[in-house]
């Protein structure tokens, strides 16, 4: 496997045309009166964030601190992968592969980094389609292709014995990375488990129902834009492909419907880094070809097989769906660490660092 060194060097002429076309953004009616943000994200809080876009926050700064990590690409399966790869100072650590979700990018990962390699050799790739994975050049990248990906590439830096985790997208592929290749993954720990729920529910406690209202408020009211991007994700492409504003209001809604926050995004993650994400998608071009995943893997819903490694689980309350654990055991027979934490939710390596830090070293250093 040939891997070449990675560096991120965005051109002016990039910076300037966003900044000429967040300057020239189209703004709709000001906010209905009374709605806050039940009808999506308000104009109140998005146009003096496009601002500080524009003319507050230091892209440069921001890829300076990105290209302080050791970043490489390769080709796997037809496809570049970008992908950062830390090792610990400890030659007999065990290497991890941490892998983030939608709408997400190896961004996530940078409060972790430093803590977690003091105990593992880190690999952080982007998601084929994501960021500098992407585009894809095909269709086919469902979470099982991603994760026979990233388990070569795991072989092809000589991993033969290591963990996976993740979140959100990064969960299903950590998952499925266990599956694939059970002979080499000592274990999954992930930060976000969807359980549904099946038959009449008899079986459930008062309290396992209470906890399945965040997945019914996730389903009936937060998932329009996985409709659509598992439906049309090339229509919706040119909108977030063209426009700054378009794209900023897509991921940002996000950072406030799925975090810890008490009013704003700010208040869970920090601003500057939420950007920075959002950055990626905009100069990569990726905002269609990372929406794709959910049309790739919709034809696979419900094709499960069962894992036979040591899962963990770390339970974030503002997280989409409360996960409940008589459900989740039948999903994964090999869940051996269950950790309800008190704070955070969706973005767990961006809002509470620390504690996903130290579920991650718990559960590994029982195995």
């Amino acid at each position: 496997m040939e891997i070449t060194p990675f560096r991120i060097d965005v051109p002016q002429s990039d910076l300037d045309d966003l900044r000429a076309r967040l300057a020239n953004a189209r703004w709709p009616e000001e906010d209905l009166p009374g709605v806050g943000w039940s009808y999506g994200i308000p104009v109140s809080y998005l146009r003096p964030l496009a601002e500080y876009w524009r003319d507050g926050y230091d892209w440069r700064a921001a890829e300076a601190r990105l290209n302080e990590l050791p970043q490489f690409t390769t080709e796997i399966d037809g496809q570049r992968i970008h992908f950062a790869h830390v090792r610990s100072a400890k030659e007999d650590a065990l290497p991890l592969i941490l892998t983030h979700g939608w709408p997400g990018s190896f961004v996530e990962f940078l409060d972790v980094i430093e803590p977690l390699s003091h105990d593992f050799h880190l690999v952080i790739p982007s998601i084929p389609g994501f960021g500098f994975s992407g585009p894809t050049k095909e269709i086919g990248w469902n979470v099982n292709r991603i994760a026979r990906a990233f388990a070569a590439l795991m072989a092809g830096l000589g991993y033969e014995r290591y963990g996976a985790q993740g979140g959100d997208w990064g969960s299903s592929i950590s998952q499925e990375i266990g599956k694939v290749d059970p002979d080499h993954v000592v274990g999954v720990h992930v930060n976000m488990l969807l359980t549904f729920p099946t038959g009449d529910g008899s079986d459930l406690s008062d309290e396992d129902r209470e906890r399945l209202k965040s997945l019914d408020r996730y389903q009936n009211e937060l998932s329009g834009y996985m409709h659509i991007q598992r439906t049309r994700p090339r229509t919706l492409a040119y909108g977030l492909h063209d426009s700054p504003v378009g794209q900023l209001a897509w991921v940002a809604e996000k950072f406030h419907d799925w975090t810890d926050c008490v009013d704003v995004p700010e208040d869970a993650v920090d601003r500057d880094l939420m950007l920075t994400n959002i950055s990626i998608y905009w100069f990569t071009g990726t905002a269609g070809s990372s929406a794709q995943i959910y049309r790739e893997q919709d034809s696979s819903w419900g094709q499960r097989t069962l894992t036979t490694v040591p899962t963990g689980v770390a339970v974030f309350p503002a997280d989409l769906g409360h996960p409940v654990r008589k459900i989740a055991d039948k999903m994964i027979p090999t869940i051996v660490h269950w950790t309800e934490l008190e704070r955070g939710g969706h973005f767990a390596a961006m809002e509470e660092p620390d504690l996903l830090v130290d579920d991650i070293r718990k559960f590994f250093g029982a195995l």
